[in-house]
Protein backbone atom coordinates (compact mmCIF):
# COMPACT_ATOMS: atom_id res chain seq x y z
CA UNK A 1 0.00 0.00 0.00
CA UNK A 2 1.34 3.42 -0.96
CA UNK A 3 2.12 5.94 1.61
CA UNK A 4 -0.82 8.02 1.93
CA UNK A 5 0.57 12.18 1.74
CA UNK A 6 -1.14 15.32 3.19
CA UNK A 7 0.88 18.47 2.34
CA UNK A 8 0.13 21.40 5.09
CA UNK A 9 -0.01 24.61 5.20
CA UNK A 10 -1.29 25.81 1.37
CA UNK A 11 -2.75 29.37 0.42
CA UNK A 12 -3.45 29.22 -3.26
CA UNK A 13 -5.70 26.83 -5.90
CA UNK A 14 -2.07 26.86 -7.72
CA UNK A 15 -0.63 25.30 -4.57
CA UNK A 16 -3.16 23.04 -4.29
CA UNK A 17 -3.39 21.59 -7.74
CA UNK A 18 0.49 21.40 -7.30
CA UNK A 19 -0.20 18.42 -4.30
CA UNK A 20 -2.89 16.78 -5.78
CA UNK A 21 -1.10 16.06 -9.46
CA UNK A 22 2.10 14.90 -7.67
CA UNK A 23 -0.05 12.62 -5.20
CA UNK A 24 -1.13 13.98 -2.14
CA UNK A 25 -4.10 12.37 -0.15
CA UNK A 26 -4.90 15.45 2.00
CA UNK A 27 -4.46 19.36 1.80
CA UNK A 28 -4.27 21.28 4.69
CA UNK A 29 -5.18 25.00 5.29
CA UNK A 30 -3.59 26.69 8.26
CA UNK A 31 -6.23 28.96 10.10
CA UNK A 32 -4.23 30.40 13.04
CA UNK A 33 -3.33 33.94 12.66
CA UNK A 34 0.59 33.94 14.25
CA UNK A 35 1.00 30.90 12.19
CA UNK A 36 3.24 32.28 8.40
CA UNK A 37 0.86 29.88 6.72
CA UNK A 38 -2.22 31.37 8.01
CA UNK A 39 -4.48 31.91 5.56
CA UNK A 40 -8.24 33.82 5.47
CA UNK A 41 -11.42 32.44 4.57
CA UNK A 42 -12.17 33.42 0.78
CA UNK A 43 -8.43 32.26 -0.71
CA UNK A 44 -8.84 29.19 1.80
CA UNK A 45 -12.46 29.04 -0.14
CA UNK A 46 -10.93 29.36 -3.75
CA UNK A 47 -8.04 27.16 -2.46
CA UNK A 48 -10.28 24.07 -1.36
CA UNK A 49 -12.21 24.14 -4.47
CA UNK A 50 -9.17 23.61 -6.70
CA UNK A 51 -8.97 19.96 -4.94
CA UNK A 52 -10.15 17.14 -7.20
CA UNK A 53 -12.84 14.21 -5.75
CA UNK A 54 -10.68 11.88 -3.83
CA UNK A 55 -8.02 14.46 -2.30
CA UNK A 56 -9.48 15.30 1.31
CA UNK A 57 -9.53 19.02 2.83
CA UNK A 58 -8.29 19.74 5.99
CA UNK A 59 -8.52 22.62 8.16
CA UNK A 60 -6.33 23.16 10.63
CA UNK A 61 -7.13 25.28 14.18
CA UNK A 62 -5.53 25.62 17.35
CA UNK A 63 -8.18 25.84 20.36
CA UNK A 64 -10.40 27.11 17.98
CA UNK A 65 -14.11 28.27 19.00
CA UNK A 66 -17.17 27.14 18.17
CA UNK A 67 -18.14 30.46 16.44
CA UNK A 68 -14.87 30.07 14.87
CA UNK A 69 -14.83 26.97 13.17
CA UNK A 70 -18.53 27.66 11.88
CA UNK A 71 -16.81 30.41 10.14
CA UNK A 72 -14.97 28.27 8.65
CA UNK A 73 -16.80 25.49 7.85
CA UNK A 74 -19.62 27.65 6.93
CA UNK A 75 -17.24 29.43 3.69
CA UNK A 76 -14.51 26.77 2.84
CA UNK A 77 -15.70 23.34 1.73
CA UNK A 78 -13.72 20.77 4.41
CA UNK A 79 -13.75 17.66 4.80
CA UNK A 80 -11.44 17.01 7.88
CA UNK A 81 -11.02 18.84 11.13
CA UNK A 82 -7.01 18.97 12.66
CA UNK A 83 -7.05 20.05 16.21
CA UNK A 84 -3.41 21.25 16.71
CA UNK A 85 -3.87 23.23 20.31
CA UNK A 86 -4.91 21.45 24.32
CA UNK A 87 -8.14 20.32 22.94
CA UNK A 88 -8.90 17.59 25.21
CA UNK A 89 -10.86 14.30 24.47
CA UNK A 90 -14.34 15.61 25.41
CA UNK A 91 -13.48 18.48 22.98
CA UNK A 92 -12.83 15.81 19.94
CA UNK A 93 -15.86 14.06 20.88
CA UNK A 94 -18.11 17.06 20.88
CA UNK A 95 -16.86 18.66 17.58
CA UNK A 96 -17.15 15.18 16.09
CA UNK A 97 -20.41 15.26 16.80
CA UNK A 98 -21.09 19.26 16.00
CA UNK A 99 -20.31 19.07 12.66
CA UNK A 100 -20.22 14.94 11.50
CA UNK A 101 -16.45 15.36 10.61
CA UNK A 102 -13.82 13.20 11.05
CA UNK A 103 -11.10 15.06 13.35
CA UNK A 104 -6.95 14.83 13.29
CA UNK A 105 -5.74 15.12 16.93
CA UNK A 106 -2.03 16.58 16.62
CA UNK A 107 -0.22 15.60 19.44
CA UNK A 108 3.44 17.13 20.47
CA UNK A 109 6.05 14.08 21.30
CA UNK A 110 9.76 14.38 22.79
CA UNK A 111 10.28 11.89 24.71
CA UNK A 112 8.76 8.60 25.71
CA UNK A 113 6.72 9.60 28.27
CA UNK A 114 4.89 12.64 25.65
CA UNK A 115 3.18 8.92 24.04
CA UNK A 116 0.77 7.82 26.73
CA UNK A 117 -1.20 10.84 25.35
CA UNK A 118 -2.10 9.54 22.46
CA UNK A 119 -3.52 6.16 24.31
CA UNK A 120 -6.03 8.92 25.41
CA UNK A 121 -7.64 10.32 22.05
CA UNK A 122 -6.79 6.72 20.58
CA UNK A 123 -10.79 5.85 20.82
CA UNK A 124 -12.03 9.88 20.41
CA UNK A 125 -9.91 11.45 17.12
CA UNK A 126 -10.38 9.29 13.56
CA UNK A 127 -6.74 10.34 13.50
CA UNK A 128 -4.01 11.05 15.50
CA UNK A 129 -0.81 13.07 14.03
CA UNK A 130 2.17 12.36 15.83
CA UNK A 131 3.92 15.37 16.04
CA UNK A 132 7.24 17.14 17.32
CA UNK A 133 6.68 18.80 20.22
CA UNK A 134 7.62 22.33 20.09
CA UNK A 135 10.57 23.48 22.12
CA UNK A 136 10.40 27.42 24.36
CA UNK A 137 12.91 28.43 21.13
CA UNK A 138 11.06 27.56 18.40
CA UNK A 139 7.51 27.52 19.85
CA UNK A 140 8.05 31.72 20.54
CA UNK A 141 6.04 31.92 23.54
CA UNK A 142 3.40 29.61 22.58
CA UNK A 143 2.52 30.86 19.08
CA UNK A 144 3.60 28.21 17.17
CA UNK A 145 2.29 24.70 18.27
CA UNK A 146 3.45 23.04 14.91
CA UNK A 147 5.39 24.00 11.59
CA UNK A 148 8.25 24.39 13.32
CA UNK A 149 10.33 21.94 10.98
CA UNK A 150 11.10 20.47 14.21
CA UNK A 151 12.20 16.42 14.08
CA UNK A 152 11.65 13.52 16.96
CA UNK A 153 13.31 10.83 17.74
CA UNK A 154 11.77 8.34 15.55
CA UNK A 155 12.56 5.23 17.25
CA UNK A 156 11.06 6.47 20.26
CA UNK A 157 7.66 5.19 17.86
CA UNK A 158 9.36 2.12 15.88
CA UNK A 159 7.02 -1.07 16.04
CA UNK A 160 4.49 1.21 18.01
CA UNK A 161 0.85 0.91 16.72
CA UNK A 162 -2.37 2.62 18.05
CA UNK A 163 -6.25 1.04 17.06
CA UNK A 164 -6.76 3.85 14.30
CA UNK A 165 -4.87 5.34 11.72
CA UNK A 166 -1.89 7.59 12.27
CA UNK A 167 0.31 10.20 10.91
CA UNK A 168 4.09 10.75 10.92
CA UNK A 169 4.83 14.85 11.20
CA UNK A 170 7.52 16.65 12.19
CA UNK A 171 10.48 17.83 10.70
CA UNK A 172 10.01 15.92 7.27
CA UNK A 173 12.18 16.96 4.47
CA UNK A 174 12.46 14.95 0.71
CA UNK A 175 15.72 14.44 2.26
CA UNK A 176 14.83 11.95 5.23
CA UNK A 177 11.01 11.08 4.84
CA UNK A 178 12.39 7.46 3.20
CA UNK A 179 14.00 6.99 6.41
CA UNK A 180 11.41 8.15 9.04
CA UNK A 181 9.06 5.96 7.05
CA UNK A 182 11.23 2.64 7.38
CA UNK A 183 12.02 3.40 11.09
CA UNK A 184 8.25 4.01 12.06
CA UNK A 185 6.66 2.06 9.71
CA UNK A 186 4.19 5.65 9.09
CA UNK A 187 1.64 4.47 6.70
CA UNK A 188 1.18 8.44 6.11
CA UNK A 189 2.83 11.31 6.39
CA UNK A 190 2.12 15.35 7.01
CA UNK A 191 4.86 17.67 5.86
CA UNK A 192 4.55 21.41 5.94
CA UNK A 193 7.93 23.77 6.44
CA UNK A 194 9.73 21.12 5.03
CA UNK A 195 8.50 21.69 1.28
CA UNK A 196 9.10 25.63 1.35
CA UNK A 197 11.53 27.52 0.26
CA UNK A 198 10.78 30.27 2.88
CA UNK A 199 8.06 30.30 6.10
CA UNK A 200 4.27 30.17 4.33
CA UNK A 201 5.84 29.81 0.64
CA UNK A 202 5.36 26.28 -0.64
CA UNK A 203 7.80 24.96 -3.56
CA UNK A 204 6.29 23.18 -6.38
CA UNK A 205 9.63 20.82 -7.05
CA UNK A 206 9.69 20.06 -3.05
CA UNK A 207 6.30 18.83 -3.02
CA UNK A 208 7.04 17.01 -6.01
CA UNK A 209 10.26 15.39 -4.28
CA UNK A 210 8.99 15.03 -1.06
CA UNK A 211 5.90 12.42 -2.50
CA UNK A 212 8.59 11.14 -4.56
CA UNK A 213 10.74 10.31 -1.95
CA UNK A 214 7.45 9.12 0.55
CA UNK A 215 6.14 6.27 -2.08
CA UNK A 216 9.38 4.92 -3.20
Amino acid sequence: MSVRVKICGLKTAADVTIAAEAGAAYVGFVFFERSPRHVSLAPARDAALAAPPGVAKVALSVNATDAELDSILNTVPIDILQLHGAETPARVDLLRTRYGLPVIKALGVATDADLAQIDLFDHSANQILVDAKPTSATQHNGDLPGGNGLAFDWQLIAGRRWSGPWMLAGGLTPNNVTRAIALTGAQQVDVSSGVESAPGVKDAALIRAFIRAAQA
